[in-house]
């Protein structure tokens, strides 16, 4: 076995340093939330997930928090990722595979418009405005 360099070591660091800083929520106005069940996963939620964070991090998105969460209730459209932003309504995305999973971070999270197609469930505005 190869002895670590310092320098190895350094990069080491940076690089966990950077993984977790993705899981801080602080200073973070976007949340991806992954729909982690078992139902999720089986249909490929981790793959999703994978993609999400890697587009994230290619991008050097700082303001995103992406996190896990069990079931969503829409078994029927797993994977399914929810995307909180700023003065936009949240909305479910489902049949997220990996290609998808990239498109909203690049249409929904840096673009800041809804992806057609795949949305499964938003809350409509004249429910929100009765409460």
């Amino acid at each position: 076995m190869a002895k670590l360099t310092l320098e190895a070591l350094r990069k080491m660091r940076n690089e966990t340093q950077q993984a977790m800083s993705m899981r801080d929520s602080s200073k973070k106005d976007v949340q991806v939330i992954v729909g982690m069940g078992t139902c999720g996963i089986a249909a490929g939620a981790k793959d999703a997930f994978g993609a999400i964070v890697d587009a994230i991090a290619s991008k050097g998105l700082t303001n995103v928090l992406v996190r896990q969460t069990g079931c969503m209730g829409l078994c029927h459209s797993e994977p399914t990722v929810e995307v909180v932003a700023p003065d936009m309504p949240a909305v479910i995305y489902g049949n997220v595979n990996a290609d998808v999973a990239r498109e909203i971070v690049e249409t929904h999270v840096i673009g800041r418009k809804l992806l057609d197609g795949h949305i499964c469930d938003r809350p409509s505005v004249d429910i929100i405005a009765n409460k």
